[in-house]
């Protein structure tokens, strides 16, 4: 199994094998993101941060970090709308990510059944497996 990341700048997908090491590490607090929806400079910046990762220490051991590290570097975004690492390597913060939520009162994103806008399966309730298709969307009240 794996995730489906944006192979280009047309939203075409592809699958990435999906690492174990990635599943259980990050998913243990948040949602696995597509890692073609950062370029691999943001996915280095971040994997060299995590002990203040947004707040919070997610500390790895270093044959795991490596792993997930390179991972991340091999399947990072390569396409147009994420060759430029967003401000604090957010994706929320990428043009393509502002672009396509532009529509998103901002106090939809603070509801409570979404949190933040970084919280993709709140809405999108395939996300998990990569599918943020438009006519899927469910936004909670």
């Amino acid at each position: 199994m794996g995730i489906a990341a944006w192979a280009d700048g047309e939203q075409q997908t592809r699958q990435v094998p999906l690492l174990p090491a990635y599943q259980q590490e990050c998913a243990a607090c948040h949602m696995a993101y597509p890692p073609a929806y950062l370029p691999a400079e943001s996915w280095r910046r971040l994997m060299h941060t995590l002990p203040t990762h947004f707040g919070s220490d997610a500390s790895l051991d270093t044959a795991t970090a490596a792993a997930v590290s390179d991972w991340l570097g091999s399947h990072a975004g390569t396409y147009k709308r994420v060759r430029e690492a967003p401000p604090e390597n957010r994706i929320t913060r990428t043009r393509w990510f502002i672009k396509k939520h532009d529509e998103v009162p901002a106090a939809t994103w603070a509801r409570p059944a979404i949190k933040s806008a970084a919280n993709c399966s709140a809405c999108h309730p395939q996300a998990e497996k990569g599918d943020f298709n438009e006519h899927r969307i469910r936004i909670p009240r």
